[in-house]
């Protein structure tokens, strides 16, 4: 039974794989179930073992992305994160445009009503400002250089980070999203955005 466990868990991360190249090729929308399973080198209704939907497969394809994210931690960010940590994190988002390119288009679809991760990204959102918050009154205490509170500031700085990302998408010649965010970082005071 122990040997079977290992297996099924490659196997849903090679699903997961899948799912997140057919999503960048075709969006949510567009990528069907026997894709991904073709894709992923399984039959559909093998597919759907590990994952009774593609609704299912939808959130354990975003949840999987905060994983790679956190280091393991998922959405929550319950890492030590730190500024530094962040740029850091933009930096590796910056190598790798097709899970960005994933996720961002994920999360635009996600505001209509219909989509199956309306409800996962809402909650995404409050964790990570919460996340965001906790690490802002690591790093200034509470209140910000400008007065914000910690609480104020989350929001913000969570919109920073992902509205670099739309814009590094559709212009990486003109927007370098590190470089960006670290200007950031230094707007909070940070020295050379360190």
């Amino acid at each position: 039974m122990t040997a079977s466990r290992p297996r099924s868990a490659e196997r849903r991360a090679d699903i997961l794989r899948a799912a997140f190249e057919v999503i960048a090729e075709r969006g949510y929308r567009g990528a069907s179930l026997a894709a991904v399973a073709e894709r992923a080198g399984l039959t559909q209704q093998g597919l759907l073992h590990h994952f009774p939907s593609k609704s299912a497969l939808l959130v354990a394809v975003l949840e999987e992305r905060d994983r790679w994210d956190t280091g393991g931690s998922g959405a929550t960010g319950r890492a030590a994160w730190r500024l530094d940590l962040l740029a850091t994190l933009v930096d590796y988002n910056a190598m790798r445009p097709g899970v960005v390119q994933t996720f961002s288009a994920l999360l635009g679809e996600s505001v209509t009503d219909e989509h199956p991760a309306r409800d996962f990204s809402p909650r995404r959102y409050a964790r990570v400002r919460e996340d965001m918050a906790g690490l802002l009154r690591a790093e200034f205490g509470e209140r910000l250089p400008g007065g914000l509170t910690p609480e104020r500031a989350a929001p913000l700085l969570t919109a920073v980070l992902d509205g670099l990302q739309y814009q590094w998408l559709l212009d990486p010649e003109a927007v370098d999203m590190a470089a960006a965010f670290r200007d950031f970082l230094g707007l909070l005071g940070m020295e050379n955005g360190k």
